[in-house]
């Protein structure tokens, strides 16, 4: 479409008016300023280009003839095999364009023909009712798809990720472990560019499996090892062919025969399969594990159990926060959570500590010692371990040293004046910590402030927010020293990942100091203007989560592809040191990894496109493993199989028109069944924070957006962008189910209603002026909307049943995301009502980010434009 995404009526920025960083669910310090007045608008609203449409606004279309089948919303559509009904908008006239009210969509204007022979038709108002409903899809996919879903065919479409689903593994993995954006794959390059559909994967290794799956079989293969394809290399797995009474095998993704091992070797049916073959995991299931063999270890020796090191930032500002004296009044109960093997009676991993302000500390905790000891490093220019043993321990052997230490830090540091700090130093410190001890193992850093003391990583101040959202943004946006990298990637050369705790006032350089997390598999946690007090529990919850999640270690990931295809590009928290292998100090369970796949030969419809992601790792228990992950697809030689069984990107429906649609009179607008949702879904990324952040927004808020949708599996991202709006003033007390969402715009908001609103990192608690007292005074205890106390984070405990349904509903969705999201309370007409409709994404934005109907007005005349 002309080269990229077109301008939309402005500036198309759309940060939530800059939440002073608590992109981690608290409640938005808009503009740096503490829940202060409206956000800062620069005069923004008319600096773009003219509005969508150029002289009337965009040409207007009528409510479309919905097709009858299903649609979908991020995962592929739902159609059973059954040929699906294309969505149609018929046109009408031009739209004015109304200055839109505060993030209401624009009113009807006057009329403005654009084809001659159409302007006796009369103009109306578009219904944004009338256009696709994500929430429509969503239902009607949990009411076709619900149940079982079982993966015994190639280019099987997976339910959605928003649908309650359990996967019955019959050769082809799990879509919680890995999801494409197609399931029917051109057979051509020439096709697969006029198409213009992305191939990419999104690949969760560690996803847990829901209530009533099985986890990845564990298969001991003992001294032989995993059996491979002697050319490519690939594992075992239920796409081999046997051949030769068995003393063979044909591998699907390189087309070459391996001889059969004879410790491996098995008679074959008058099939041509195995007679062990249900016996053996990897020959009928898509995902399962291999204990690997020395040959896959570092060293060709087996791995010690990992280790976790606390690095804790000792200076004014952490001290002063409480956040010192909260994490070790806590640590007690959060190293009891460290996880451990399945069927293991106790975790086997060793702890560690660390503060640092401008120095750095060890501590010697060994359960033999009466009292823990300390050992200062001065020199911070050149760091190392000043302990040979004592550092590591176990925390239970250890248990009344730690809490020693834990009583001891607090009082040590109370009275400090610090406010200067280090950091690279003291990452450092903890990699050679976990090198001396030879184990892999996870940094937990807890740190305050733009590190500015002499040492290495030291830090100048740019933070220049006017840059954001101009061509210059990137140059603040982008890493301004090396050290963070080198740092990273020493640390993933270690088996190490570190993850980030940040506690920051002002400006903290994520952009720098975030790649260390960025290249090891590692994560960043922001907490602006950080109080014990207020979000201490949202602080412990994040760290309880952090440490008890499944987790690997050391792990190195490889993507393997049938002939015709290979993965290209890469995207996630990972280092690259070749074109093959995702190199991560740690990788979880809420962790995903995006690849593109392109083609470099022509594929036939009967083999298919096969691919193996398999991923080496040490687990928490210290046993190295294999996971297998397997996906079959189909191929296709007409695009409309494609377009039934996708996903995803813009001029595609052009295409569609051009290719695969009946004729139809140019006012229509007809998307693919499966795809009714691509405008909504592609407005709400360009208007999403990680996009198109402006000056509203600060730096480090900026790239904190950025990278926590790089590292976000599908059902996290899928909420980050299509935020969920619940109604609960009609809740049923009775029932525990979660309320139907309903659409994202503030049309859908009543004057006496209670709405509650989620996309992973933020909770809001909206409350009309005019809701009935009872239910007020059941939930807050007053009498009247205006009176509640809206500077809450938590709701009263009041015991009657409406409070506790409430109090449950919101437990169970923080339960659902892997962070903790603070409760923030809007009152209709309140001045944080401004950043509550920031993320009513159907809606036209405060900064003039375009509606969903108007995105949608527009993409019908671009495709027209393109079309003629």
């Amino acid at each position: 479409m002309h080269g990229g995404p077109p301008p939309m009526g402005g500036r198309m920025h759309s940060g939530p008016p800059s939440m002073g960083g608590q992109m981690h669910g608290g409640p938005p310090s808009m503009g740096g300023q503490v829940q202060g007045g409206p956000p800062p608008m620069g005069g923004q609203m008319g600096s773009g280009p003219p509005p969508m449409g150029g002289h009337g606004g965009p040409p207007q279309m009528s409510g479309p003839m919905l097709g009858s089948s299903p649609g979908y919303q991020q995962g592929p559509p739902s159609n059973n095999g059954y040929p699906q009904h294309p969505d149609v908008y018929p046109n009408n006239t031009g739209m004015g364009y109304q200055p839109a009210g505060q993030g209401y969509p624009p009113g009807p204007g006057p009329q403005q023909p654009i084809h001659p022979g159409l302007q006796s038709q009369p103009a109306r108002r578009l219904d944004p009712d009338e256009m696709p409903s994500p929430i429509q899809v969503m239902k009607d996919d949990q009411r076709n798809r619900s149940g079982v879903f079982v993966t015994n065919q190639k280019g099987l479409v997976p339910p959605l990720v928003t649908t309650n689903f359990i996967t019955q593994d019959q050769g082809n993995a799990s879509p919680r472990f890995i999801r494409s954006t197609m399931y029917n794959v051109p057979a051509t390059i020439d096709m697969m560019k006029q198409t213009a559909v992305p191939f990419g994967l999104v690949v969760s290794p560690l996803a847990r499996p829901a209530e009533k799956e099985f986890p990845p079989p564990i298969v001991q293969m003992g001294d032989l090892g995993p059996v491979r394809c002697n050319r490519c290399k690939a594992y075992m797995c239920p796409f081999m062919q046997f051949m030769d009474g068995g003393r063979r095998f044909h591998c699907l993704f390189c087309k070459a025969a391996t001889e059969v091992p004879a410790e491996y070797f098995q008679h074959l049916d008058h099939t041509g399969q195995r007679v062990d073959r249900y016996e053996r995991p990897e020959l009928v299931l898509g995902t399962y594990e291999f204990i690997a063999t020395k040959d896959y270890c570092r060293n060709n020796t087996f791995p010690q159990p990992p280790a976790v090191v606390f690095l804790l930032d000792v200076s004014y500002n952490n001290v002063k926060s409480g956040m010192v004296h909260l994490l070790c009044s806590q640590i007690k109960d959060i190293i009891k959570l460290l996880p451990r093997d399945e069927g293991a009676d106790k975790s086997t991993m060793k702890v560690g500590f660390i503060t640092y302000n401008n120095t750095v500390h060890f501590y010697n905790i060994k359960g033999v010692l009466a009292q823990p000891q300390m050992m200062v490093v001065g020199d911070v220019q050149d760091m190392f371990m000043p302990l040979l043993e004592g550092f590591l321990c176990d925390p239970v052997e250890s248990e009344a040293v730690i809490d020693s230490l834990m009583e001891q830090i607090p009082a040590m540091f109370a009275d400090t004046r610090e406010t200067e700090t280090i950091l690279a130093p003291a990452i450092q410190a903890g990699l050679e910590a976990l090198k001396a001890s030879n184990c892999a193992g996870k940094l937990l850093v807890f740190h305050s402030s733009l590190p500015i003391a002499e040492a290495p990583g030291k830090l100048k101040n740019r933070d220049d927010r006017k840059l954001l959202g101009t061509e210059k943004e990137k140059t603040v946006l982008v890493p301004q020293v090396n050290t963070y990298n080198n740092l990273g990637q020493e640390c993933v050369g270690a088996g190490v990942g570190v993850d980030l705790f940040m506690f920051n006032n002002s400006y903290i350089d994520l952009a720098t100091i975030g790649q260390v997390a960025r290249l090891t598999g590692g994560e960043v946690y922001k907490y602006t203007y950080f109080q014990a007090d207020l979000d201490g529990d949202r602080l412990i919850s994040d760290i309880k989560r952090n440490v008890s999640r499944p987790i690997a270690f050391d792990a190195i990931m490889r993507v393997r592809t049938s002939t015709g295809v290979r993965a290209t590009d890469f995207y996630g928290h990972f280092f690259m040191s070749n074109t093959t292998d995702m190199e991560l100090g740690t990788i979880d369970c809420d962790k995903g990894v995006a690849l593109e796949i392109k083609h470099d030969d022509k594929l036939t419809e009967e083999d298919g496109v096969y691919i193996q992601v398999a991923l080496l790792y040490t687990s928490c228990g210290g046993q190295r493993r294999l996971r297998v992950i397997n996906l079959g697809l189909k191929t296709c030689s007409q695009m409309a199989d494609l377009y039934r069984s996708c996903d995803l990107d813009t001029v595609m429906l052009a295409c569609y028109r051009k290719n695969c649609a009946s004729p139809s009179s140019a006012g229509q607008l007809i998307l693919p069944e499966c795809m009714k949702l691509l405008p909504l879904y592609i407005n709400c990324v360009l208007k999403s924070d990680a996009v198109s952040g402006g000056s509203d927004m600060t730096i480090d808020d900026r790239w904190f957006a950025m990278q926590a949708i790089t590292i976000m599996d599908v059902p996290s991202s899928v909420v980050y962008f299509y935020p969920r709006l619940m109604p609960l003033h009609d809740i049923d007390v009775d029932s525990n189910e979660i309320p139907s969402p309903i659409r994202c715009s503030s049309e859908k908001l009543r004057d006496d209603g209670v709405y509650l609103l989620e996309n992973g990192i933020y909770l809001f608690l909206w409350i009309g002026l005019n809701v009935g007292m009872e239910w007020v005074q059941n939930v807050f205890g007053v009498h009247s909307a205006a009176q509640i106390d809206i500077d809450r984070t938590e709701l009263l405990e009041i015991d009657n049943p409406l409070s506790m349904r409430i109090r449950d509903l919101i437990e169970d969705i923080r339960i659902q995301r892997h962070r903790s999201m603070r409760l923030t309370l809007v009152r209709q007409r309140d001045k944080l009502e401004l950043v509550f409709k920031h993320f009513l994404v159907e809606d036209r934005g405060l900064d003039g980010s375009v509606s969903y109907v108007d995105f949608l007005c527009h993409m019908h005349k671009e495709i027209r434009s393109l079309l003629s």
